[in-house]
């Protein structure tokens, strides 16, 4: 069964309200109650004792003293009696009976010299009577009592009128907890709701919504929760929808490439097949199809190579290396491809820098770098610098390209992220793998890798890898 949040709010606080009157009536009734019997009992036991006192001081007068109380006692509601030792009454101002009935323990603790007190209802007058019991002793001999009866009056006009005040308070404090709780309720209640509207917005994929936070209590620091959720939800979606576009866009970029090289390839066996191509020009064939069948290579080799190093599948045997001889090479190696595009190749670094590192995945992520800054630029320079500090080897590559804005450089590193302007074929990185692979190398070597790139001016990539 649905119990609404306000109705269980309201339920709570009622019950708390009537629990708290019952308990609190209970408790007072019973104070008040034992309040009034204790002070009738001081009283009775006081006067009693002072007609002891009076009727040893003196005897031969005792009659008179004792009627002399008896018109004192009178007027505040007090009966007394005398009794001997054995419990006849020898003198009484309103008791009846010849005799006090006690039981053998009060009777004997009375004999001990013990204060008796009892409590009793009148069934007549249907209200609690105080009995009081002095032992009297002459000369250390047990001798007899006095008694004592007082109705106690007022204790059950009182508690009832505090009762009535308890029960004017109650319905008081009811009326302000139903406003209370209503306006609680309400205000929580409208809280709840725009959590479960705001689920159920992101359940069915609007990760836009936002809830106001007041974080003033759980509900609050839920809705800031909540919302912590939802952004982080929306930059997941945002990342995977642009993880698809771009694997989309590989897709078709690899199906572009990979039907260029294969409808080559076997265009070219089909004329070797059926004599279709001269000897003159079976050597140049074979040469177009071995040089296409290493750029399908190529690819294979790329995705196989960044999914090793992504599930650290791969082993790096580091070792020092001489920056100068290092650098030098990358330049031999790429001197040729910057010369097709008029580039010069500078190399800076200092002597005797050296780097610790893998040798020929540091080579692989040089390699990627510098092409990747040759095919951006065109009658330019590009410069590989390597120096060290006191807690790494620093290897900077610098070109006058067209550079990048600062949109284009976050994701330069996305697998399969191709820039517009490299989709023409070049000889390595074609597929949009080759910043992806490098970023990974680097950070399974310890080490960072960043990039300051302006619009038109060029772009530099700086690697920082610890020393040993």
């Amino acid at each position: 069964m649905k119990i609404k949040y306000f109705h269980q709010q309201l339920a709570s606080h009622i019950s708390v309200i009537i629990i708290a009157f019952l308990i609190l009536s209970l408790l007072f009734s019973h104070f008040v109650e034992q309040f009034v019997y204790d002070n009738k009992t001081e009283e009775l036991a006081s006067y009693g004792q002072s007609i002891l006192t009076d009727i040893e001081q003196d005897q031969r007068n005792s009659r008179s003293i004792l009627k002399s109380y008896g018109y004192v006692l009178e007027g505040r509601d007090i009966q007394y009696s005398l009794f001997d030792e054995k419990s006849a009454i020898i003198y009484s101002t309103g008791l009846k009976t010849p005799l006090i009935e006690l039981n053998e323990e009060e009777w004997r603790e009375l004999q001990n010299g013990k204060t008796i007190t009892v409590k009793q209802e009148y069934k007549r007058f249907e209200q609690a009577v105080t009995f009081v019991l002095l032992p009297y002793f002459h000369r250390n001999q047990f001798v007899g009592g006095v008694l004592l009866t007082s109705p106690i009056k007022g204790s059950r006009e009182v508690i009832s009128q505090m009762n009535s005040y308890l029960i004017y308070t109650t319905f008081i404090a009811l009326a302000i907890t139903l406003l209370v709780s209503g306006l609680l309720s309400t205000f929580h209640g409208r809280r709840i709701n725009r959590l479960r509207s705001a689920t159920a917005n992101v359940a069915q994929g609007d990760y836009s919504v936002r809830i106001p936070t007041a974080g003033v209590d759980e509900i609050g620091e839920l809705a800031g929760d909540f919302n912590k959720m939802v952004e982080k939800l929306e930059e997941s979606a945002e990342e995977i929808e642009n993880l698809e576009n771009r694997r989309r866009q590989f897709m078709a970029d690899v199906s572009h490439e990979l039907r260029t090289p294969l409808t080559t390839i076997r265009g070219i066996i089909e004329g070797l097949r059926n004599d279709m191509i001269s000897e003159s020009e079976k050597e140049r064939g074979l040469q177009l199809a071995s040089s296409e069948t290493m750029r399908l290579i190529r690819l294979v080799n790329e995705n196989l190579d960044y999914e090793k190093i992504r599930s650290n599948q791969v082993t790096l045997l580091k070792q020092e290396i001489q920056l100068t001889e290092l650098l030098a090479i990358i330049q031999d190696q790429l001197e040729e491809t910057a010369a097709e595009r008029a580039d010069a190749i500078i190399v800076e670094v200092s002597e005797k820098a050296t780097i610790f590192a893998d040798y020929d995945r540091l080579t692989q992520v040089l390699i990627n770098i510098t092409k990747n800054s040759i095919q951006f630029t065109e009658n330019g320079t590009i410069w590989l610098r390597g120096y060290t500090s006191e807690e790494s080897a620093i290897i900077e590559i610098e070109d006058t390209g067209i550079g990048m804005d600062p949109e284009e450089i976050e994701k330069i590193w996305s697998r399969f992220y191709k820039a517009i302007d490299s989709r023409t074929t070049n000889p390595y990185g074609e597929f949009g793998l080759g910043l992806s692979i490098v970023k990974q190398l680097v950070t399974l070597h310890g080490g960072t890798i960043s990039v300051e790139s302006e619009k038109g001016k060029g772009t530099k990539f700086m690697i920082k890898l610890p020393n040993e």
